[in-house]
């Protein structure tokens, strides 16, 4: 049809999937080959190795499965709890929400924590409900630390000291989808026994790899779990990881993305990795003062630096935002969820973005406001977002100076 065409790319500004490195992309574009040749565990022992180091773990074990995030949520449940098990939740958002659903469906006793969306895991309640469960009846606590629906980010610090200070054994579990690869997240020095993450997100690749880190405390639970469990069998992937393969057919694309995912973390450096998305997050956040409006967040000790929930004034709609920038400017931004639905549009700033890319998504959601009749001052956002950018990289360049 004449007219149809879209010329130029469209800005993927969703909180994931990201977007994918034109070298990911092309390391990816590869052959199939046997997954059980003799030189296939070339690609697959150092992947598990440096798994680790994102992670930030020494001791912990790394499984990667051919999944989305809910399959690694699946396999941490199934292999350490049996049913009937207590697990402690807090549920502030839609992810939260589904984790908890989730492992309902698995036959799980699941105590809830409601907390107000827009804030996070609350260590002090957490702490007294394990005071509370004399008996240990509690085997884990599930926390989300990244809350893409709301953009918020929990302190699993605190949550870990809440734990140790009420003396209780239970497993810590973390969903990381939206912020292992984005958001400082240390495995070992916070005390964690089950992370999860995705492939779509801060790891840069296309959606189909569920990866989980099992701390040995949480693997030598699993002879006593007795949900069922068969794709996602940690047993199955110990017995075949060990000589590099898989007891089933792998994603072999999405091995090789990932192996090259690797090397550009490695290649800019974590800390900088890290550093990168709070600058981002950071000139986001500028450009929502300046337009005057707030985040879902409802303290900056929750705001997260993968994604901004951004609430739209009473009597607008933010689908209406979402759907002017996506038919008008090509620009794809994240809806609200559930109780959000309607209340808030999202900016994503995770993976492979730099401060241009970003200010062009500011640009095109500020013409979106403006096109649905929010009254923004043209050019606002996106020059506060500009001046602190320039602030930012000018602070960073005479730090590098000076050492």
């Amino acid at each position: 049809m004449a007219g149809a065409r879209r010329p130029g790319r469209n800005f993927l500004f969703v909180p994931g999937p990201t977007n994918v490195p034109e070298r990911i992309l092309r390391a990816m574009h590869v052959p199939m080959e046997d997954h059980r040749s003799p030189d296939f565990p070339k690609l697959t022992l150092p992947l598990f190795d440096d798994m680790k180091k994102v992670f930030q773990t020494k001791e912990g074990q790394v499984f990667i499965f051919p999944s989305s995030g809910t399959g690694a949520w699946e396999a941490t449940l199934t292999n350490t709890r049996s049913v009937g098990d207590k697990l402690l939740a807090s549920r502030f958002g839609q992810f939260s929400h589904l984790w908890i659903d989730l492992a309902r469906r698995h036959g799980l006793e699941v105590i809830v924590q409601e907390e107000e969306w827009g804030t996070g895991a609350s260590p002090e309640r957490i702490e007294e409900a394990l005071r509370a469960d004399k008996n240990h009846q509690i085997k884990g606590v599930m926390v989300v630390h990244n809350e893409t629906a709301t953009g918020v980010t929990s302190d699993i610090v605190a949550v870990r000291r809440a734990m140790d200070a009420a003396g209780h054994p239970a497993l810590l579990y973390v969903d990381g989808v939206s912020s292992i690869g984005s958001i400082d997240f240390r495995f070992d020095e916070w005390g964690v026994d089950l992370a999860i993450t995705g492939s779509q997100k801060g790891m840069m690749l296309p959606a189909g790899l569920g990866i989980a880190c099992v701390s040995q405390k949480a693997l030598t639970q699993m002879k006593d779990a007795t949900c069922t469990k068969a794709y996602f069998d940690f047993a199955d992937q110990i017995k075949t990881n060990e000589g590099g393969y898989f007891p089933y057919t792998p994603a072999l694309p999405l091995l090789y993305g990932l192996r090259e995912a690797l090397n550009l973390l490695f290649e800019e450096g974590l800390d900088n990795v890290f550093a990168r998305h709070r600058r981002l997050a950071s000139g986001t956040r500028a450009a929502v003062d300046a337009w005057g409006l707030k985040l879902c967040a409802k303290d900056p000790k929750w705001n997260s630096d993968t994604v901004s929930a951004i609430m739209v004034p009473e009597g607008f709609n933010g689908a209406d935002v979402i759907d002017r920038a996506y038919r008008r400017y090509n620009l794809a931004l994240g809806a609200g969820l559930t109780e959000m639905a309607g209340k808030l549009f999202r900016i994503g700033h995770l993976g492979d973005l730099n401060e241009l890319m970003l200010l062009g998504a500011i640009a095109g959601a500020e013409m979106s406001m403006r096109d649905v009749g929010i009254a923004v001052e043209p050019g606002s956002g996106v020059a506060a977002a500009q001046e602190y950018f320039r602030g930012a990289q000018g602070a960073g360049e005479a730090r590098l100076a000076a050492e």
